[in-house]
């Protein structure tokens, strides 16, 4: 089969095309033919093996998994004895490490049922990011109806999924980004929206009881400021990488910040699971989330889109069509 591999860390141009043997599949697992898959800031921290500390876990000199990918969408081809709810056939998304492939071994756990009313496209789009967004709001904010919701990086990957989960939540979601996304940010439910070219949202009057920041473009103090006493913030990945322990500094400085205040101060990162795939399904067949997707490439460019996405200026998913 057809993969995306590199054998040395590096820039998108140590990814190629490369003809690599189908996955052979456990007891537990599913072997999907992949129709299409999505690209995370996840995939070129391990491409490039930035910081270092992704090093210790990926391999110290050259990468000990050459396959890169995690969400995907695509059909069920083979399933694994233990294998109960999914069958040869059934149309499916959900997490896959080495997604950029024809096919791809997984979990069932980590696999829902694709809904009908979307696109393989659309599907792939959804899982990293829909379930960061659904668990930051959900279980780390603890959202509630009538909840003043500030949305940092709105028009990101992330952030464009967080806006329509905040609003089916019932809350007033108000996002934040550059002056070319406004009308997609209105668009997908954004109550308010605030051009960051023309004002900055740590300086205004407006109180929020939940910030999710996906971009962490202002300082903790700055966006504490914005919180309500009892409000929570929560940080989630971004596209600093830095060369040591990146992203891991603003964690480490959220965590200490946390013990002072009342406020909650939480960052997190989002675990696959069925139940959460399905409600996101949910919410996906209702039409209450619609993915936004910026551009789609053909697995042999999948190095563009990496490199695409590592510009910082993509509006919701990138995705890869195989």
């Amino acid at each position: 089969m057809k993969a995306i591999v590199h054998d040395s860390y590096g820039p998108p141009d140590v990814l190629e095309v490369r003809e690599i043997d189908k996955p052979v599949i456990g007891d537990d697992q599913v072997l999907v033919r992949v129709q299409a898959a999505s690209v995370n800031p996840l995939d070129w921290h391990y491409m490039r093996g930035l910081p270092y500390l992704v090093r210790l876990q990926a391999g110290l000199s050259r990468p000990k998994r050459n396959t890169r990918g995690a969400d995907f969408a695509g059909q069920v081809e083979a399933v694994g004895k233990n294998v109960t709810r999914l069958q040869p056939g059934d149309e499916v998304f959900g997490e896959a490490g080495g997604s950029f492939a024809e096919y791809v071994a997984t979990r069932e756990k980590v696999l829902a049922p694709k809904p009908p009313n979307i696109s393989f496209e659309e599907a792939a789009a959804v899982p990293v990011a829909g379930l960061t967004a659904l668990q930051g709001l959900r279980d780390k904010a603890r959202i509630q109806p009538g909840h003043k919701v500030l949305i940092n990086g709105a028009s990101g990957g992330v952030g464009t999924f967080a806006v329509q989960i905040a609003k089916s939540f019932g809350a007033e979601v108000t996002g934040v980004c550059g002056t070319r996304n406004v009308d997609i940010v209105r668009s997908i439910g954004a109550h308010h929206v605030i051009d960051y070219t023309q004002e900055d949202f740590t300086r205004g009057e407006r109180r929020y009881d939940v910030m999710l920041d996906t971009v962490r473009n202002h300082s903790l103090s700055g966006c504490k400021s914005v919180i309500n006493p009892d409000g929570v913030y929560v940080s989630i990945g971004s596209n600093q990488m830095g060369d040591w322990i990146g992203p891991l500094t603003h964690v480490l400085t959220v965590m200490i910040a946390s013990w002072v205040g009342s406020q909650r101060l939480v960052p997190m990162l989002a675990l696959a699971n069925k139940e959460d795939l399905a409600v996101l399904a949910g919410l996906l067949e209702s039409g209450e989330v619609t993915p936004v997707i910026d551009r789609a490439y053909p697995l042999e460019e999948t190095a563009e889109a990496i490199r695409y996405l590592e510009g910082g200026h993509a509006r919701g998913k990138v995705v890869i069509t195989v």
